[in-house]
């Protein structure tokens, strides 16, 4: 059976527990990292965890993935995203890979920054795969593996400036800003029964209360076993990185068309970013201060809930 875990502060005290019905049953022990805790703790002794509890609104949320694990990013790996972003799913045989800076790692909860230079503020629901051990060599992983690699699953919004991202052709750039990456609220981990879930959860972003986002990780187009396979063709990984595996369609970034993609890559550089950015001002579901977001990921028969995030847009100050 899944179990959500919680990173918190309390007083002056920051630990990790174990949520259920809105009360924190403390875990024993001291664990600095992600990697730390998922290393320091097993699944059947959390689970039989009892004692003195907190509730959950004494406490401030804190992010279950800690600020020195890897924050590893696919993009574009929704078929219908895809194929609203001029691109053919069929034929993509290879994943889109970029990643995000640690210091935008924030709780659920947190309040998102619109930096003064950035116009246009998007928002990518996405569900993160959390890391249960190292990976340093190239290896062939198959779905009956995912048990040994994946201790579980965490909801990421991805938030990016499209503005910075887009014209600048600077993902890490444009999606880095501080506060562009709440993670949790909570860690949901898995037990091996659990991971035929992973292509059956139902993602669900909205913006001031009206759905912008809406699908299920049975359409992502590579699946986890596939993209650490790949992955660790390329890097090291470590037990407690972060995988976010991609965001579905309805973003407020519009993209042009195939062909009107190739007449502008004919226009001088200024007038194909400018006509960019004219399309873009034009969007009104770009993020502004004062907006909402919540994201939410679960399973269609509640086994498996990550819970919700829920952020305020707000201005730099």
């Amino acid at each position: 059976m899944a179990l959500n875990i919680i990173r918190y502060q309390h007083l002056s005290h920051t630990g990790w527990g174990v949520i259920r019905a809105g009360r924190i049953t403390p875990v024993p022990g001291v664990f600095a990292s992600t990697a730390d805790f998922i290393r320091g703790t097993d699944l059947a002794q959390l689970a039989a965890l009892t004692g003195g509890t907190l509730d959950v609104a004494a406490v401030t949320l804190l992010s279950p993935v800690t600020r020195d694990q890897q924050f590893v990013c696919q993009g574009a790996n929704y078929r219908q995203h895809m194929i609203e972003s001029g691109m053919n799913p069929d034929a993509k045989n290879f994943n889109m890979i970029f990643t995000k800076a640690t210091s935008c790692i924030v709780a659920a909860d947190h309040d998102v920054v619109l930096p003064r230079n950035v116009r246009f503020l998007d928002y990518e629901i996405e569900l993160g795969l959390v890391l249960r051990r190292d990976l340093r060599a190239a290896t062939r992983i198959r779905d009956a593996d995912l048990p040994e690699l994946i201790a579980g699953l965490v909801i990421v919004n991805d938030y990016s400036a499209r503005d910075v991202q887009i014209p600048q052709m600077q993902f890490y750039k444009g999606k880095s800003f501080r506060t562009f990456g709440p993670v949790g609220p909570w860690l949901t981990l898995l037990e091996a029964e659990d991971f035929a879930a992973l292509r059956n959860l139902d993602l669900l972003l909205t913006v001031n209360g009206t759905p912008r986002q809406q699908d299920n990780t049975r359409n992502l187009v590579h699946g986890p076993a596939e993209t650490l396979a790949e992955l660790s063709q390329v890097q090291d990984l470590h037990a407690g990185d972060l995988i976010a595996t991609g965001t579905p369609s309805g973003c407020a970034l519009s993209v042009p068309s195939p062909m009107k993609q190739r007449i502008a890559a004919l226009l001088p550089e200024r007038t194909k970013w400018q006509l960019f950015l004219n399309v873009q001002a034009r969007r009104p579901q770009y993020l502004k201060p004062g907006d909402v977001v919540e994201a939410r990921i679960a399973s269609p028969d509640g086994r498996i809930d990550l819970g919700a995030q829920r952020n305020l847009i707000v201005a730099e100050a």
